[in-house]
């Protein structure tokens, strides 16, 4: 069973984050929104993308009110297994290097993505996930061909809803 909403797996010092949600569309739809620069840059921002194993992936992520050089995210692609696997590295300079993953399954005349962001600290992991859960929602409304909601305005919406989303072994 899927839900909008994401958790945190915390082991340690370190945290992953995970979303798992049905989306009523075709994986190829979901695949192109996910690695097309242009798809990827209407719901998350600016990218370039070598779509290849060891390939390099680049994004100013669009949204958060924080300077343009802490919003830069770059990084290798770990995993390329098209229209089902996309892993890549997350480098960021104010959260250091990190890891985002996303599996997208068919699902009879939709797609279940699964996303993860591993390698978090604790406090990151806390502000990434209703951030997560916002870029997620402008991904489904750009799937949908309805407006984008704006990020920051999502942000502050579902943050509230996301204390006590620990989950795993406590550091």
């Amino acid at each position: 069973m899927t839900s909008r909403t994401g958790t945190i797996i915390r082991d340690g010092e370190t945290a992953t984050i995970r979303f798992e949600r049905r989306l009523p569309y075709p994986i190829e739809s979901v695949w192109a929104a996910l690695t097309d620069p242009a798809q990827r840059g209407r719901w998350l921002g600016a990218t370039m993308i070598d779509p290849r194993l060891g390939g390099r992936i680049e994004t100013v992520a669009e949204g958060p009110p924080a300077p343009a050089q802490h919003r830069s995210i770059a990084g290798r692609i770990l995993a390329w297994d098209p229209p089902r696997l996309l892993e890549h590295e997350w480098h960021q300079s104010i959260i250091g290097e990190t890891v985002v993953r996303y599996e997208l399954e068919a699902d009879g005349d939709g797609t279940l993505l699964r996303f993860s962001h591993s390698r978090l600290s604790l406090r990151n992991a806390e502000g990434f996930l209703p951030g997560t859960h916002a870029y997620l929602d402008r991904l489904e409304a750009l799937l949908g061909g309805a407006p984008l909601p704006d990020w920051t305005q999502r942000y502050a919406e579902v943050q509230p809803g996301y204390g006590g989303r620990w989950s795993g072994p406590a550091g």
